[in-house]
């Protein structure tokens, strides 16, 4: 029965309502001020069936509009993936002895990728920089159809066309459409998962944020709010790309194959999802008083601070291998013995000093309170706001679990060893 939810019930699930979610979510933001007993009014009004068709059947199809910026953006991704210099580094060692090379090149692209926006909308008024909110539901209904479609894509091709031995199936076509049948799937040279995580998703997330700022100012006024929460999320961004290396040797790029739940979720969840809290404020420019605005602010600041210097200890231990100084002095580290499936032996660094030392996963806390502090600008009228909090809190609590649980299977001693260390999953002092 539990194989039968996880595998097959619970994709089956998100593969039929998250895009429908995704589509109400938009709407209830640009149409019903980011009221959810609104919408909730109107489906008790019309039905839920009726009220998904009225949002979702105008922009089932996109737009013309829609499928254009969509093809620029991927066309012009894919060139700064190639064109852009970048020194080549390696991703971990898979389970069948694979080693993924990329290029890093990534704070660049979302230099050249922001600037170039701003430049052609600001500057040579090509097209208003608030072409992407005025388009919002043609364009996350093409979305929908691009990632759907690029999933069957990628489950043609890991089946029967795969980059490399990491690949198969599990004879549950719904799961292996869900989760992917690829782990590094490449065309042309291009790495696809690089591409859809953090060329499509990510650099689509700062986009939106511009045309979102620039749309509130057309309306009449940018607000404190509104700055906050995207200078916040700038800053987050940047982070994320400053760490991209770190990131593509991450849980979701190690484990997580190229189906629905990554492809799908970067393309669409995140272009509407995460940048949901600023999608709320267009239409609700809230001045916030100088005090407020400094304190929140400043503790955002701090927190992403916090998770980007617990990522880059991380990395610095790894890389020299525990030879490095941690918070003053040499870090505690674990070395972490394990075998690849085609029986090779390894071993990796686990760090127990610093911000490690606190909790196995303490670097979510500070992620969780940098999401907190670029959604409450919006303050608590509505619910909207924090539903991305929400969200992110119960996806990085289940991931904590599942990467405790890979680890103990793949680590085995050492592991324990480890966690006898550092007691705490996430939280010290309760979980």
């Amino acid at each position: 029965m539990n194989f039968s939810i996880r595998n097959t019930l619970g994709p089956l699930f998100l593969i039929l309502s998250c895009p429908v979610f995704v589509m109400l979510m938009w709407f209830t933001n640009t149409q019903l001020q980011g009221s959810l007993s609104a919408l909730w009014d109107l489906m008790i009004q019309n039905g839920l069936y009726q009220t998904v068709s009225t949002v979702w059947k105008p922009y089932f199809w996109g737009s013309s509009i829609a499928w254009k910026i969509i093809l620029i953006f991927t066309v012009f991704e894919l060139v700064l993936m190639r064109i852009l210099p970048g020194k080549k580094f390696e991703g971990p060692i898979t389970p069948k002895g694979n080693i993924p090379v990329y290029k890093e090149n990534g704070v660049l692209a979302f230099i050249v990728t922001m600037t170039s926006f701003c430049i052609a909308s600001f500057g040579l008024n090509l097209f208003s920089a608030s072409i992407l909110y005025d388009n919002l539901g043609a364009l996350f209904g093409a979305l929908n159809l691009f990632s759907l479609i690029l999933c069957v894509f990628l489950y043609l091709k890991g089946r029967f066309f795969p980059s490399s031995t990491d690949s198969g199936t599990t004879n549950n076509i719904l799961f292996d459409y869900y989760w992917g049948t690829e782990l590094y799937p490449q065309v042309l040279g291009w790495s696809i998962k690089k591409f859809i995580t953090c060329r499509f998703g990510m650099m689509s997330w700062g986009l939106f944020l511009i045309s979102y700022c620039a749309k509130q100012a057309e309306l009449g006024e940018l607000s404190n709010s509104m700055l906050i929460s995207v200078i916040l999320q700038f800053v987050y961004l940047s982070k994320f790309y400053m760490w991209e290396k770190g990131y593509l040797r991450s849980l979701d790029i190690m484990h997580d194959r190229a189906g629905f739940y990554i492809c799908w979720g970067c393309m669409v969840w995140v272009p509407c999802v995460y940048t949901s809290p600023s999608m709320y404020l267009v239409l609700h420019p809230i001045n916030l008083s100088f005090v407020w605005a400094s304190l929140i602010l400043g503790l955002g600041l701090a927190s992403i601070i916090i998770n980007y210097l617990a990522d880059k200890q991380r990395l610095i231990a790894r890389a020299t291998q525990g030879e490095c100084v941690i918070w003053g002095k040499k870090p505690v580290t674990v070395l972490a013995r394990y075998e690849t499936t085609e029986g090779d032996k390894k071993q990796t660094i686990l760090l127990a000093s610093g911000w490690w030392g606190i909790a196995r996963h303490f670097h979510y806390i500070p992620e969780l309170a940098g999401t907190f502090f670029w959604s409450v600008p919006a303050l608590f009228d509505n619910f909207a706001p924090y539903f991305y909090l929400c969200f992110l809190t119960i996806l990085l609590f289940d991931r904590a679990f599942r990467d405790d649980k890979r680890c103990s299977s793949k680590y085995g001693h050492d592991w324990k060893k480890y966690c006898e260390l550092v007691p705490y999953k996430i939280v010290p002092l309760v979980i």
